[in-house]
């Protein structure tokens, strides 16, 4: 007797799979419960298919990482960044830092150096042409880019780990160890140990990156008379809107204060070694 209706598809018969659906079904494994948990097997078991299906539709697990780091950079807005190149870094900077926040797992995949989502790279592009911009090479650029890099990469990946381990064993062993340390041998160490986790736990890579930066651009600027003690001529370079006139030296006192070189105090060395300060 005839029915009404669609027919059903077939006791037992698996969906037809897309390259859509592998893709959005392996974000969600990545975001929920991270890098180590994707695997091609794990993600077949949730489409519901067999795991050589899905070699259909990508080469292998790198492959897919590859195209989901794509969907995920396509869908990230850029914005426009301000044109004084120090600021423009300081921003793409603390952009790239917050999207990889967002997106843990990607931070793993990224840190191997060799995986990597094209439509992404117009961050790394604004990130080289600022220093450009401010008068490096594009090799020190290059310099710049890295070294802000690996900041960002290292302080993900610590705090990743630090939450990871927290989840598994509670109190991290360096925190018992900071715990038992005295004014005796360590006064610095202990008049912050019971506050020791908090502090690691801050969110201060806006405040990080702004030292990073300024630490690094500045550098490019010499002055004549070094330049002439040298047997040298002056770099031409696009003079930034705060060597015009007064300098507020407050961002290079933060930048010294953190790194704490043995230069004498943190007004001395920004004058020392910033050559706009001089008078």
């Amino acid at each position: 007797m005839p029915t009404d209706g669609p027919r059903r598809r077939g006791a037992g018969r698996p969906p037809r799979l897309s390259l859509e659906a592998i893709i959005e079904t392996a974000t969600r494994i990545l975001q929920d419960e991270g890098l180590e948990r994707l695997s091609m097997r794990r993600l077949a078991h949730e489409l519901g298919a067999a795991p050589m299906a899905l070699y259909h539709h990508v080469r292998d697990r790198d492959d897919l990482l590859v195209r989901v780091m794509e969907s995920q950079a396509r869908t990230i807005a850029r914005p426009d960044l301000p044109a004084e190149p120090r600021e423009r870094l300081i921003t793409a900077s603390i952009l790239l830092y917050d999207l990889l926040a967002e997106r843990p797992w990607t931070v793993e995949v990224l840190a191997s150096d060799n995986l990597i989502g094209p439509s992404a790279l117009w961050i790394v592009e604004e990130m080289l042409d600022a220093a450009v911009d401010h008068g490096h090479s594009t090799d020190d650029a290059h310099l710049v880019y890295r070294t802000i890099w690996y900041y960002i990469v290292g302080n993900l990946l610590i705090r990743g780990t630090d939450v990871r381990r927290r989840d598994r064993a509670g109190t991290a062993h360096r925190d018992e160890v900071a715990a038992d340390l005295t004014t005796a041998t360590h006064p610095r160490l202990a008049s912050i140990a019971d506050r020791w986790a908090d502090l690691n736990a801050r969110e201060t890579h806006k405040q990080a990156l702004t030292a990073i930066v300024d630490g690094l651009l500045p550098a490019r600027f010499a002055t004549k008379s070094q330049c002439t003690a040298a047997g040298t001529a002056p770099a031409v370079t696009r003079k930034r809107p705060d060597q015009q006139g007064n300098v507020d030296p407050s961002r290079l006192d933060l930048f010294v204060s953190l790194c704490i070189p043995p230069y004498g105090s943190a007004a001395e060395f920004s004058v020392s070694w910033y050559p706009a300060l001089r008078t």
